[in-house]
């Protein structure tokens, strides 16, 4: 039940359904398709498209292919309509794209910091604002993710950064009103998650394990595809679990955390090179192609973490970002080879398959962007769209 009473509630509740169809289907779907996919009436879904036309928030085109007669239209974001701002904040730079309805992510900048919290998050205010500017009312809201957990009210740490009780909408300093109201903060891992289950090999898996490597490792689980964010907004921590049978104090303050024997840091240290303070991508990606002792040291501590999660959770496929794929696919022999006798016996005949993510990479900036849409496609949201318009 939609809880709509009137006649008025009811077109408002499809608008948002409609509009929601377009985005989660990639703006591909033809008005047909919505209307046979909603449960519309033909007369129903031609006024609703026709108004969020008038609104500026879809338009229709032809088809690429279609056969002879009438051709047939698709429902694609229209030009002048909302954009999300996403941002994936990383230990040594930031990217920030304009993101469209249907999901179309537009880059716009990518710029190196420092690693303290005001020199990332000051010129990214900056560049926020600017953008904010140029686009007026169409920015609906900002996303941001953030390689640490993230409290309630977006406060942020990153241990091996230094970062702690980071406030980070005080420090973008954005503009009042913001528009869509505050940013929307969370943590890189959970915002990967959710755009797995989206747009990823997580779509319509009732339960599944995602984990994004970078400079350390995070996991979630992911229920109905939402990443179970716990009580406090800070469940994405699976590498601060003590799967890996190490015994080195992490810089969250507990012993022996996962994610201290995966990532960029542990390839380094394992190589003998210089780590932490979130430098040495590059370096750590050349100690990955080498191959040799540290991508199996990395592998093995994966597979291993991987088969306790498993045990735990129970999960139909579990998937890896950033760093995991490369790590998947260079050191996959070891990565089973640990993964497999991990595993309880009743899980060994059909274990959860270990995928490489659709996303790669950008799956933290479009998860910031899913967060943005999530609290834009609401009567509420298409209301206020409509009389900043006015």
């Amino acid at each position: 039940m939609n809880g709509a009473t009137t006649s008025g509630e009811l077109r408002a509740h499809n608008r948002v359904r409609l509009l929601r169809a377009v985005h989660d289907g990639g703006a591909t779907r033809t008005r047909a398709q919505l209307t046979r996919d909603l449960g519309l009436a033909r007369g129903t879904a031609s006024v609703l498209v026709a108004g969020l036309a008038e609104d500026a928030l879809l338009h229709e085109e032809p088809a690429p292919e279609h056969a002879r007669g009438r051709p047939t239209q698709v429902a694609r974001p229209h030009p002048e309509g909302p954009l999300a701002l996403a941002v994936d904040v990383r230990e040594d730079a930031w990217e920030l794209a304009a993101c469209e309805l249907g999901g179309d992510a537009h880059v716009l900048e990518v710029r190196p910091h420092d690693g303290t919290p005001r020199g990332a998050l000051g010129p990214l205010g900056e560049a926020l604002a600017e953008q904010t500017r140029r686009h007026g009312h169409r920015v609906v809201g900002v996303g941001v993710a953030l390689a640490g957990p993230v409290r309630l009210g977006g406060l942020v740490d990153v241990a091996h950064l230094g970062w702690r009780s980071v406030d980070v909408p005080r420090l973008l300093g954005l503009p009042a009103p913001v528009p869509g109201g505050a940013p929307i903060v969370g943590n890189d891992t959970a915002f990967a998650a959710l755009a797995e289950a989206r747009r990823g090999l997580l779509r319509g898996v009732r339960v599944g394990l995602h984990l994004h490597v970078d400079f350390d490792l995070g996991g979630v689980l992911v229920v109905d595809g939402r990443p179970l964010d716990g009580a406090n907004g800070t469940g994405a921590e699976f590498g601060h679990m003590p799967l890996g049978g190490g015994d080195r104090p992490c810089a969250c303050g507990a012993t022996g955390c996962w994610g201290m024997d995966v990532g960029a840091n542990a390839l380094l240290r394992q190589a003998g090179l210089a780590y932490g303070g979130g430098q040495g991508r590059e370096q750590a990606a050349r100690v990955l192609e080498a191959g040799g002792p540290p991508l199996a040291a990395a592998a093995k501590a994966l597979g291993r973490g991987v088969a306790a999660l498993v045990n735990a959770h129970d999960p139909e496929v579990v998937t890896l970002s950033g760093l995991g794929v490369d790590v998947l696919a260079a050191g996959r022999e070891a990565l089973l080879e640990a993964y497999g006798p991990g595993l309880m016996a009743i899980r060994r005949d059909r274990p959860p398959r270990v995928e490489p993510s659709a996303l790669g990479w950008r799956g933290a900036l479009l998860g910031a962007m899913e967060s943005v849409f999530d609290a834009f496609l609401t009567p509420e949201g298409l209301e206020r769209w409509r009389l900043s318009r006015a």
